[in-house]
C-alpha cells in the first residue's frame, strides 16, 4: 500500500514510524513531516492545511491510504475532498469534525443525548459574557475559545477579576483568532483527568488503553495550559469498570449522536474526560489522536496499524486483528525556551544518536540544518519509554532524556508521578 501521513508534529513521528514497519506499507509518505521522520519515511513539502495540494499529490502518486495527523486539514474538510476524488482517508469528515471544531457545538451535542459533562454557558457577544461573569458568584469557572487554538484556549479562572481578564483575551484582545469569536463558559469540575481514544468506523468502536495527558507548562500541573508536556499509559486512575462506564455513557452514545445527527465519525475519537467522584464526564472532543498520548499508545499495539486504520476507513473494523503490548509507556516533552508564548528556535539538538535501551525518541518541532538538526517549534521532542511497570518505563524515559541536550531546554520532571502515587495508594 501507497501512504500519505499528513502533519509535522511528534503524533505524525509516531504514525510513521508505526505505519512504516507494516509488511503492508510499500510506500509511505509524510507531509510536511519534520527532521525526524525524515529519517523514517520521505517527506513533501505540503503543509498539513494545503488542502488542494495534499489531494493533487494524493492523486498524482496514488495514495491508497491518507492519515491525517492534526485537526486543521480535518476541521477544513480534507477527508471530504479526498473522498470526492474516489481516495480513500481515515479520518473524520468535515461535518464530524465540528465535534472538535466547534466546543459550543460539542457541549450542545452532549446536553441534548445526555452525555456527562461539566454544565455550561455559551456567548457570542463579549458584553454579554461580561454581565454573566461580574454576577456569578461560584468558582473557580472554565472559560474555553470556541474555535481550534492548538490546546491553549482553555483559562481556569479562580475569581471574577482573572475571568474577566480572560474573558479580554479570548473575546477581545483575540489572542487566539477568530476561534474567540464564541466563548464557552463551564463549571470547574474536581477530580482526576485522562484521555480515552477509540477508532471507529461509524459503527464498530475499538477503545484503545487509557492515557493520561500533562497540559500544563509546570510540574504540580502549575503555569499556562500547553499542546501537552507527557503522558502515560495506562492511566490507573481507569479501572476495568471505570472503562466499561465510560465506553456505556460516553463512548457509544456519543457515536450514535453523530450518526443520528447525520455526521456519522469514522476516525479516532479523543475524549479529554475529569473522573470525578459522580463519575467520568467529557471535558473535550478532539477528533485525532492526541499528542503526546500518541506517543505512548502508538507503539503498544503489537499488530498492523495499517490494517486498523485501513479496516476503520472501509467501515470493516470488525475485521481488524490486534492485540497490546501489556508493558506501560511514559512520554516526556522536550521543549524549547519560551514556549507555550514564543518559542525561541534554531538550537542544535545534541545527543540524538546516544541509546538508551526500551526508548524511542518521536520528534515534535525540528528541522535539518545542513548536518544538524535544530529546534523549530514549541514541543521539539517526545522521549517515550516502555518497562514492566509505570515506574520503570519513567526511569527509562528520563534516562534518555538526559541524554539530549539543547540551550534553553524545559522539561517536567514529574510525568508518570500521579500514576505512581495512587499505584502506592492500592
Amino acid at each position: 500500500m501507497r501512504v500519505l501521513v499528513v502533519g509535522g508534529g511528534g503524533r505524525e513521528h509516531a504514525l510513521c514510524w508505526k505505519i512504516a514497519q507494516s509488511p503492508k506499507a510499500t510506500k509511505v509518505w509524510c507531509a510536511p513531516g519534520n527532521a525526524g521522520i525524515a529519517g523514517v519515511v520521505e517527506c513533501v513539502d505540503i503543509g498539513a492545511g494545503d488542502v488542494e495540494g495534499l489531494v493533487r499529490f494524493a492523486k498524482e502518486q496514488r495514495v491508497d491510504l491518507t492519515v491525517v495527523g492534526p485537526e486543521e486539514p480535518l476541521v477544513k474538510g480534507l477527508v471530504d475532498r479526498l473522498e470526492e476524488e474516489g481516495l480513500r482517508a481515515f479520518g473524520p469528515r468535515k461535518s464530524a469534525a465540528e465535534l472538535e471544531g466547534s466546543k459550543a457545538f460539542a457541549k450542545d451535542l452532549m446536553q441534548r443525548y445526555l452525555i456527562p459533562t461539566a454544565g455550561f454557558r455559551t456567548f457570542r457577544r463579549a458584553e454579554e459574557a461580561r454581565r454573566y461573569l461580574e454576577t456569578h458568584d461560584s468558582y473557580p469557572l472554565v472559560l474555553k475559545a470556541d474555535g481550534l487554538a492548538a490546546g491553549k484556549g482553555v483559562i481556569i479562572c479562580r475569581n471574577a477579576q482573572e475571568a474577566l481578564a480572560a474573558l479580554s483575551t479570548i473575546m477581545v484582545d483575540k489572542r487566539f483568532g477568530n476561534a474567540g469569536d464564541t466563548l464557552v463558559i463551564e463549571d470547574f469540575l474536581v477530580g482526576e483527568e485522562a484521555s480515552i481514544m477509540a477508532i471507529t468506523d461509524g459503527t464498530n468502536i475499538l477503545p484503545l488503553p487509557s492515557s493520561q495527558d500533562h497540559k500544563a507548562l509546570g510540574e504540580g500541573d502549575q503555569g499556562p495550559n500547553t499542546g501537552g508536556m507527557g503522558a502515560y499509559s495506562p492511566a490507573p486512575v481507569i479501572d476495568e469498570a471505570m472503562m466499561r462506564q465510560i465506553e456505556r455513557s460516553i463512548l457509544v452514545p456519543t457515536i450514535h449522536a453523530m450518526k443520528s445527527e447525520g455526521r456519522a465519525f469514522r476516525g479516532v475519537l479523543y475524549c479529554g474526560l475529569m473522573i470525578t467522584p459522580g463519575g467520568p464526564k467529557v471535558l473535550e472532543y478532539n477528533v485525532r489522536f492526541g499528542d503526546p498520548e500518541a506517543q505512548v499508545l502508538l507503539p503498544r499495539l503489537d499488530g498492523d496499524w495499517l490494517d486498523v486504520f485501513t479496516s476503520a476507513a472501509d467501515g470493516r473494523l470488525d475485521q481488524a486483528a490486534f492485540s497490546w503490548d501489556p508493558r506501560p509507556a511514559v512520554c516526556v516533552v522536550m521543549a524549547s525556551p519560551g514556549y507555550p508564548a514564543k518559542a525561541t528556535t534554531g538550537a542544535p539538538i545534541a545527543g540524538l544518536d546516544e541509546e538508551v535501551a526500551d526508548t524511542v525518541v518521536f520528534h515534535g518541532g525540528t528541522a535539518r540544518d545542513g548536518d544538524r538538526i535544530v529546534t523549530a517549534g514549541g514541543r521539539v521532542l517526545g522521549v517515550t519509554g516502555f518497562g514492566d511497570s509505570i515506574a520503570a518505563a519513567r526511569d527509562r524515559a528520563y534516562a534518555r532524556v538526559e541524554t539530549i541536550r539543547f540551550p534553553g531546554v524545559h522539561y517536567r520532571g514529574d510525568i508518570g508521578a500521579k500514576a505512581l502515587d495512587r499505584l502506592a495508594k492500592k
